[in-house]
């Protein structure tokens, strides 16, 4: 598509290099045979009947056409409806955007490194913590994370994210928290 569009800008560039020595009187001439030929064509064809452009043809005509104003392109006589250009225009618009605008990257963004860090801090800080816990207080300190993003951290560090809880009694919980000075 995109060197048959190439072969369709230069062959017109050189058709209108063509024209620059023709008088005005010819010009006309010349329009008044397209326009002769266009109603051929319809009539030939006949109102059923859609005419098919290929897209490199689209893109051309396109840029042709919606350098003109409204009310020139209202005058003009076309194969297709001045509406169907604008939508033309419109599509190459919005598919340029579209690519210009897709991620590169699939899938989810990787996490951050400073909450990677800090994750893993918490957790070498404090080993009793399980990634709820870690999740609850980076909840709190305002940093928004899936508990589930805190699981797949710890795992890929090699560390269990649900700490084996059997190892801290109730009687050890309390014999540290008794050993505690009291403001804190």
């Amino acid at each position: 598509m995109l060197l048959r569009l190439a072969y369709l800008a230069v062959t017109n560039a050189f058709a209108a290099l063509r024209l620059l020595p023709v008088s005005d009187r010819d010009k006309d001439v010349e329009i008044l045979a397209l326009r002769h030929q266009i109603t051929v064509l319809e009539r030939q064809l006949g109102a059923d009947t859609r005419v098919r452009f290929a897209p490199e043809d689209r893109a051309f005509l396109t840029a042709l056409l919606t350098s003109l104003p409204r009310e020139v392109l209202r005058r003009l006589r076309l194969l297709i409806q001045r509406d169907t250009v604008l939508r033309w225009h419109r599509d190459l618009t919005r598919r340029r955007h579209a690519r210009t605008c897709r991620p590169k990257r699939r899938g989810r963004p990787p996490t951050v490194r400073s909450i990677r860090t800090l994750v893993l801090r918490l957790v070498r800080e404090n080993p009793t913590w399980g990634y709820r816990r870690v999740h609850g207080e980076l909840t709190t300190l305002g940093i928004k994370v899936a508990p589930s993003t805190v699981w797949e951290i710890l795992k890929q560090a090699g560390l269990d994210p649900a700490p084996d809880r059997a190892s801290t009694s109730w009687a050890d919980f309390l014999c540290s928290q008794s050993r505690r000075p009291a403001g804190l």
